[in-house]
């Protein structure tokens, strides 16, 4: 039987409280040994639903349906949604092909569930050491010469007044996770209690009633932290992440910063944050640094494994091998065409398995909508396969041309045999310096093959032959040799 994951968060929240297995496994009603396995467990990041069933018609909806049922809230009675106008919409603005009926089931319990509300909602305002609050603020950078709109997740310790940042592209579930984590490892320690509003997509609260995101449902069960969520338009009720939003954005980030990368901004902020801290007072008129050590006192200790922030989904490759996430394509290549793949969504990158856990490509996430994201690597087993496709093929526009031409030039057995290469090459040192050996090996006179290729690509792929030293190009030559006679 398949503990349910609130049993298994109270679990690990009890023992961290220093509770007997004995006593949890009263308490709980379970056995001592689902105790042990759960307070035991080092890590509870979400698994790949690689043997999952599939889910009913609605579920790929069913957040858009919530959406639409919550604003439905605040609008007049006789102007809220029916099921029937539900359908309708779902058909017409969202491909929907389920029944009808699925839909009636779906918003009756719905609205079941959300009918009645608790008259108090969570209110905390004695913020003991070890009580974190949590707020999003939004902010304009240069990146790479880009103009971008970026988020800032402000993590605040308010017994101490410590304040933690870090930037990143999207407000997702994912995201929000790997930036708690970046600032858990930051400090050291986990904070025992998160303090959150509906905006972070941790989870909504809705006339007093809780729901939260499987993901961080996940992640606070790793890191047993407890978590209280204010209500709608209560900024008083974490008023000290709503002050540090505004102080660090003007402190860190006037004028607009001009970075690299969102990682060197990253870098930037925390320097700010660390200098910052340095000279702050908590509001008893102590020293941060000196009240911050009472905080940590009072935090958990990080599991011994870190969490994996990724959020899981299905999809299926069209007939050209791109998969549709998050309203963006991602190229996986040919060779999955129309085959039902897992995808797991990451806050910087987006990883495609097979139906057993096999890993079929990993891509950088885009944050636009409507973009298409490519590895020309991920095409190469399918021209493998049909070498002459090589003629038409789009990867010829991501390769150097004195490559295409060579390739142009060979028979089908050795097209094959150079793209095996550049494709095995380019799984270790990337595909720009597999296509960069495989052009010096042509140049050479030879054929690509698999270990001539592969070690010239992990030479590039390290910066290459320093002037002044020996051409390596011969011992590729005797690679290339030896792999013949092997054959």
């Amino acid at each position: 039987m398949t503990v349910p994951l609130d049993t298994r968060q109270a679990i690990r929240e009890l023992d961290a409280g220093g509770a007997s297995r004995s006593q949890i496994a009263r308490e709980l009603h379970v056995s001592r040994n689902t105790v042990r396995k759960y307070a035991d467990m080092k890590d509870m990041s979400p698994a790949a639903p690689v043997s999952a069933r599939p889910h009913p018609a609605i579920d790929a909806d069913a957040a858009w349906v919530d959406s639409v049922l919550e604003a439905d809230l605040g609008a007049p009675r006789k102007q809220r949604h029916t099921a029937k106008r539900i359908y309708d919409r779902l058909v017409e603005e969202r491909g929907y092909a389920g029944s009808y009926s699925t839909v009636c089931r779906y918003v009756g319990e719905w609205r079941r569930g959300h009918s009645h509300s608790p008259r108090e909602g969570y209110l905390e305002l004695a913020w003991e050491p070890g009580t974190a609050q949590v707020d999003y603020g939004s902010f304009r950078a240069v990146v790479a010469g880009v103009p971008r709109t970026l988020r800032l997740l402000v993590v605040t310790l308010p017994h101490s007044n410590a304040r933690f940042c870090v930037a990143m592209e999207l407000e997702r579930s994912e995201c929000l996770c790997w930036g708690l984590r970046l600032v858990f490892e930051w400090a050291g320690r986990a904070p025992r209690v998160l303090v959150l509003d509906n905006a972070t997509e941790a989870g909504r609260m809705l006339r007093g009633i809780v729901t939260e995101s499987e993901l961080f449902s996940h992640f606070r069960a790793h890191y047993r932290c407890e978590v209280r969520f204010c209500n709608p338009h209560s900024g008083n009720e974490k008023g000290s992440v709503e002050n540090a939003v505004g102080f660090l954005r003007r402190n860190l980030l006037v004028p607009v910063p001009e970075v690299a990368s969102v990682d060197e901004l990253n870098e930037r902020l925390r320097a700010g944050c660390e200098r910052i801290n340095a000279g702050a007072r908590s509001r008893a008129g102590a020293p941060t640094p000196e009240a911050l050590r009472e905080d940590l006192a009072g935090m958990l200790a990080l599991p011994g494994a870190p969490f994996d922030a990724v959020r899981w989904t299905h999809a299926r490759a069209d007939k050209r091998g791109y998969v549709r996430v998050d309203g963006n394509l991602y190229c996986v290549g040919p060779a999955w065409h129309d085959r039902e793949l897992v995808v797991g969504v990451r806050a910087r990158s987006v990883e495609v398995l097979a139906d057993r856990g096999r890993r079929v490509a990993t891509l950088a996430r885009s944050f636009g909508e409507g973009e298409t994201v490519r590895n020309p690597a991920s095409l190469i087993p399918a021209l493998v396969a049909r070498p002459r496709a090589f003629g038409e093929s789009t990867i010829r526009r991501d390769m150097p041309g004195a490559l295409v031409g060579e390739l142009d030039r060979c028979d089908k057995a050795g097209r094959r045999k150079a793209l095996r290469a550049i494709g095995r090459a380019s799984e270790h040192s990337g595909f720009g310096a597999a296509c960069e050996a495989a052009a010096r090996v042509f140049a050479s006179g030879r054929v690509p093959d698999d270990a001539s290729c592969d070690a010239l690509a992990r030479r590039v792929a390290a910066g290459g032959s320093e002037p002044g030293q020996a051409d390596l190009a011969v011992y590729d030559g005797f690679l290339g040799e030896a792999a013949r006679d092997a054959e």
